[in-house]
């Protein structure tokens, strides 16, 4: 072992190799996960919010097809903002989804809604 090498997440004197970083595999892997929180940042939050979407989704659309207040999603942690892709019907009506689960916006006369249904394969056309 050189003189003052030591391991970066605990500051233990590391042994082995001269090329050798962390003292041990604990620490190498506290480092890597550490170092991937920070890069990886936005990519897990909008990541974990997708997955809190589909799973609320999921939950309050049992049957396929309903309507829900709004207020009733968001209490959930559901937010909009975030969703996979979207379909738009004939009529020019936007679906937003989370995978295979979407909504549509059915704001009217101060009624704060959304439409839930689930991914059906006529949209794939």
């Amino acid at each position: 072992m050189r003189a003052g090498k030591f391991c970066p997440v605990c500051e233990a004197p590391v042994k082995g190799r001269s090329d050798k970083r962390f003292c041990s595999t604990k620490c190498k892997s506290m480092h890597q996960y550490e170092t991937r929180q920070k890069k990886e940042a936005f990519y897990i939050k909008v990541d974990r919010q997708l997955k809190i979407n589909r799973k609320v989704l999921k939950g309050f659309n049992k049957k396929g097809l309903s309507t829900l207040r709004k207020s009733d999603l968001y209490k959930e942690g559901f937010d909009p903002n975030f969703f996979t892709h979207y379909w738009k019907n004939k009529k020019g009506n936007v679906y937003l989804f989370v995978y295979e689960y979407g909504f549509l916006d059915l704001s009217k006369d101060g009624k704060d809604k959304y439409l839930l249904v689930t991914w059906q394969e006529y949209m794939n056309k």
